[in-house]
């Protein structure tokens, strides 16, 4: 089956059949016939159901079989053990996508888990393609085809738009629609994927790239399963101009547990998401309501291909809401900038007071319409800006025609994008701007959440190369420290002269000077510090065999059971400072390498830069200016400057253990990474690296 096949019977069908559906309208079960109806779904519609003649006044059958044309797509309304049996029919009968409301399946224990494999079964077999389980259903409000279980939809004059949903939760579909028709912005289509056992949220919003009708994407998202499949829709949609903004739920760190690096640590589930968002080019909210806010200003702000904080001057007609607005974008990096000498010169030429602040604060003279259509105009057309922001006060909600039509006047002009925030409740307003396209905020926390959003996105990053499949089978074995610094080596990175000791025979003469480093050598021992396992500053014959006593006696008192036969004794190097680079193949998005603050206290400062790997020298440098112990490295205060172009060429080896295929690297860390003085270099005196094997 083609995408185009499965996509047209799901998004745009032309027979739908309703399997188990409700006589009673008002029972979930039973709306998705009441809102097909209402919406004027122009198709046909079979009913499917074994216990009625009729249901809702129509016809039913008493099975798939018995109908008299086979229908595009069927929405299965029973129970888990009924939905596959009906979807074992549709899979015989040829009906190329089935959407399943009902839950019990991966989620619900044992039997679940049976449901499931039964589920994948059917599936695998290519001729039907799955929507959910789980799935509220989707709509189509262009084609009037509102196939869903969800209660939001009986609201009646959806207003129709160009923004496409996909949503892991079927609840917020309706939270969008309804929220939508209260701001005045409309919809083309809105789909809930539930489980996404089967079609993914990328595979589906790809699908839909080549409509006119969709100018633009919200994703609300769970989780970040098949994230191969959003990334290409990603992709794909930037290409086309087509904007994508998501909202990211599930912060927790829970995978990171299961690492035993910092880097594990460092790279939770959260950062894991923004990363794999910014990479892909989609603007990430931070608040649902900011999900809806954000599509105006996404088409008008065009995507970075570097760091931007992003660039904003104020004028406002209320200094105390603008302050507001302000402190909340501050704290989301943007930068609120003061009109320059050339600007300031332009409006006191034009009659209009600019003060001497950040804020441009016309009080109330802003109010006349001529003021504030002058100052947003020459605003505008300052170089300094990369988006204008126009405060206003209580003439929004008692004088709404007149409070705003300077900006949707001066919305259709050249120049910087422009946005409005209303101090008050301004409903009237608020309209009016959806309707002439200008994007419009009501609260200060979504209005600096958008804004932030929209000038951080950055363009997409294409990946430079096919990376090795992931492994699903085989085991994991973690590496010694002697064993990392081999693996290292092959990718050019140095590390610090290092010899293995027998802890019971006498100490020989080393092949370096001291002072040295003892450390237990153990591949089961991955934080050697917090079994006792390290000894630093050691200075003699006498003071190394001291050292390796005191090591065997605490590793043994801190894991009973363990023997020591091995300690790595190391060349002490001092550097400039110290950084840990990391890499790790993430489970859903894919490998990623870390650079941040090393040593000890890595996880508690979470200073930290990330990137999708592999990565190329130019951002291995961008990473390092993002984070702060950088200003150490580059020479703070009179301060020696730190190798920082050995450090970038050393992130893109570290990155590159993305390709190794044997071994197969999973998880890879130097910490610490010891920066040396300019024209140096670095080196690696501590390794941790885990592989799997076939």
């Amino acid at each position: 089956m083609t995408s185009m096949d499965w996509a047209r019977a799901l998004l745009k069908p032309e027979r739908i059949a309703l399997i188990g559906v409700s006589d009673d309208p008002r029972k979930t079960s039973g709306r998705p016939l009441q809102f097909l109806r209402r919406a004027g779904y122009e198709g046909e519609i079979l009913i499917v159901n074994p216990a009625r003649e009729t249901v809702q006044g129509e016809k039913a059958y008493p099975s798939l079989e018995a109908l008299p044309r086979r229908p595009e797509q069927a929405f299965i309304l029973t129970g888990p053990d009924k939905a596959l049996d009906s979807l074992e029919e549709c899979d015989r009968l040829g009906i190329p996508v089935v959407t399943i409301l009902s839950a019990g399946f991966s989620e619900a224990g044992e039997k679940g888990m049976a449901n499931q494999a039964r589920l994948l079964e059917i599936v695998s077999r290519g001729r039907v393609r799955v929507l959910g389980p789980s799935s509220i259903g989707v709509v189509n409000l262009h084609h009037g085809l509102t196939l869903t279980a969800n209660a939001a939809f009986a609201e009646p004059d959806l207003p129709r738009g160009g923004i496409f949903v996909g949503s892991h939760s079927g609840s917020l579909i309706g939270a969008l629609v309804s929220r939508g028709k209260r701001k005045g912005i409309g919809f083309a289509g809105l789909v809930s994927v539930g489980g996404e056992s089967d079609l993914s949220i990328g595979q589906i919003c790809a699908a839909t790239l080549d409509d006119p009708q969709v100018t633009s994407y919200m994703l609300f998202l769970e989780t970040m399963r098949h994230a191969d499949d959003l990334r290409a829709f990603a992709l794909e949609a930037a290409r086309r101009g087509k904007p994508v903004a998501a909202y990211k739920l599930g912060r927790s760190d829970e995978a990171a547990e299961l690492a035993v690096s910092h880097t594990g640590s460092l790279a939770g589930a959260d950062e894991v998401a923004e990363i794999f968002l910014r990479e892909c080019g989609i603007a990430r909210v931070e608040s649902f309501e900011g999900l809806l806010e954000v599509m105006p200003l996404l088409p008008r702000i065009a995507p970075s291909r570097t760091a931007r904080r992003g660039r904003v001057g104020v004028v406002t007609t209320t200094g105390g809401g603008a302050a507001m607005a302000v402190d909340q974008m501050a704290l989301r990096d943007v930068d609120i900038v003061p009109p320059s000498d050339e600007t300031r010169a332009r409006l006191e030429a034009a009659g209009i007071n600019a003060g001497h602040g950040r804020i441009i604060d016309l009080t109330l003279a802003g109010v006349n319409y001529n003021v504030m259509k002058t100052a947003l105009d020459i605003l505008r057309t300052a170089p300094e800006f990369d988006l204008v922001l126009a405060t206003v006060g209580s003439s929004s909600r008692f004088n709404p025609e007149l409070a705003v039509k300077p900006a949707i006047d001066a919305q259709g002009e050249q120049g910087s994008p422009l946005a409005v925030f209303l101090v008050p409740d301004a409903p009237d307003a608020t309209r009016l701007l959806a309707a002439a396209g200008v994007p419009a905020f009501q609260d200060p926390e979504t209005c600096a959440d958008a804004i932030a959003a929209a000038l951080h996105r950055r363009a997409p990053v294409e990946p430079a190369v096919s990376l090795p499949i992931a492994r699903e089978g085989g085991q994991d074995r973690m590496l010694d420290e002697a064993q990392a610094y081999d693996l290292l080596a092959k990718s050019g990175i140095s590390s610090a002269s290092v010899v293995i000791l027998d802890p019971e025979r006498p100490v020989p003469e080393l092949p370096f000077d001291y002072p040295v480093v003892a450390k237990v050598l153990d591949a089961e021992i991955a934080h050697k510090s917090d079994a006792g396992g390290v000894v630093v500053g050691i200075g003699n014959a006498e003071e190394l065999a001291q050292a390796m006593r005191e090591i065997c006696a605490s590793v043994a008192a801190k894991r009973p059971g363990t023997m020591v036969s091995r300690i790595l004794v190391q060349k002490m190097v001092k550097g400039v400072g110290e950084v840990l680079v990391g890499f790790r193949r993430d489970p859903q998005i894919g490998p990623i390498v870390v650079l941040a603050a090393g040593g000890i206290f890595t996880e508690l400062y979470r200073d930290s830069a990330m990137r999708m790997a592999p990565t190329d020298i130019s951002t291995a440098h961008e990473m390092i200016s993002e984070i702060k112990a950088s200003r150490i490295l580059s020479g703070y205060r009179g301060r020696t400057k730190g190798d920082l172009d050995t450090l970038a060429r050393t992130i893109v080896a570290v990155s590159r253990l993305a390709l190794s295929e044997t071994p197969f690297v999973q998880e890879a860390e130097i910490n610490p990474l010891l920066v040396l003085p300019a024209g140096d270099g670095v080196v690696a005196i501590d390794g941790l690296i885990r592989v799997r094997e076939q």
